[in-house]
């Protein structure tokens, strides 16, 4: 397949050297200070699951440079996705899906709207990695894998082509039926996780000793669910258990990308995250009492210090 990849963060650039090292053709769409760090320092991954390093990397600025496309690995920021539109849209033009790895849900209606609701497939990512000085990936725990799913019935077939390309590449791949459900999911726990560990300038560790702490994200997760249910996505109790069971047993250092992007100074994606999710309950005449005050903590560092 002709993949390219906008966003070449650590997620981007990890899941777009695994499916370069299966055999597609990647191509990274970058912004111009990644592209001058691209051409000093090239690119490589530093993995728990094996090292890939790019000997040559297919990267450009401008997306009239891709000929072909057949699939967008879209991994930017909250952030950066109204600067990216413009991209996406010539992608799509040459026939491109566009699979979005963006935490949260605000954004699919976004991406909709712009490009068609056929192009548009559901997805989300778990990997734990980083980028460092040079902008190598740094994967350091043994989880890593996409899952994703049609968001329309027409989109089933290209969903069973992706996955047979997708499964022979260094990663975990999940084609699943229920991808509404597996996105709203993931944004329940992490809307709780980055904004305990970001609020709280804590790895889960050292939150999990203090119980009236730990509350506070238990509370986020309640509100979540119930948030969820109003958009009728059968979120249920289980679901709720399983995401408290998985933040009592995390390693001790595991914290959010929130957390690190803060500690780093950078801009932080609260508005994409918790901010959405107070839209989305002002929608509905609901409330997100912690989630606000959580977002309310937050907001004086959402540009980032260093900016």
């Amino acid at each position: 397949m002709n993949i390219a990849i906008v966003g070449a963060g650590a997620l981007g650039v990890y899941f777009g050297g695994r499916l370069e090292e299966s055999g597609h053709k990647v191509t990274f769409l970058v912004r111009e200070k990644r592209a001058e760090q691209i051409k000093q320092f090239g690119l490589k991954i530093h993995s728990v699951r094996g090292d890939y390093s790019f000997s040559n990397v297919n990267f450009t600025t401008d997306a009239a440079n891709i000929k072909q496309a057949d699939l967008v690995l879209l991994s930017v920021k909250g952030y950066h996705l109204q600067g990216a539109l413009p991209t996406l849209e010539k992608l799509t033009r040459k026939g491109a899906k566009v699979l979005p790895l963006l935490n949260g849900v605000e954004h699919y209606q976004i991406l909709q709207k712009a490009l068609g609701e056929e192009t548009i497939l559901g997805g989300l990512a778990f990997i734990i990695a980083t980028l460092d000085e040079k902008g190598y990936v740094y994967h350091t725990s043994k989880q890593h894998k996409l899952v994703f799913g049609p968001l329309q019935e027409e989109q089933e077939s290209y969903c069973e082509e992706l996955y047979e390309a997708f499964r022979k590449a260094n990663f975990e791949v999940e084609r699943s039926d229920k991808i509404e459900t597996a996105i709203w999911n993931k944004y329940m726990f992490i809307t709780a996780f980055s904004g305990l560990t970001t609020a709280t300038n804590l790895p889960i560790g050292t939150i999990r000793k203090h119980p009236e702490t730990l509350e506070i994200g238990m509370k986020m997760l309640r509100e979540m669910k119930e948030l969820a249910n109003l958009y009728n996505v059968p979120l249920t109790e289980k679901h709720l258990e399983k995401s408290i069971l998985s933040m009592k047993q995390l390693p001790e250092d595991g914290t959010s990308s929130m957390h690190q992007d803060k500690k780093k100074g950078l801009p932080l994606e609260l508005d994409h995250l918790q901010g959405a999710a107070l839209r989305l309950a002002t929608q509905k005449n609901a409330s997100l009492p912690t989630i606000e005050t959580i977002y309310q903590l937050l907001k004086p560092y959402e540009r980032g210090l260093n900016q």
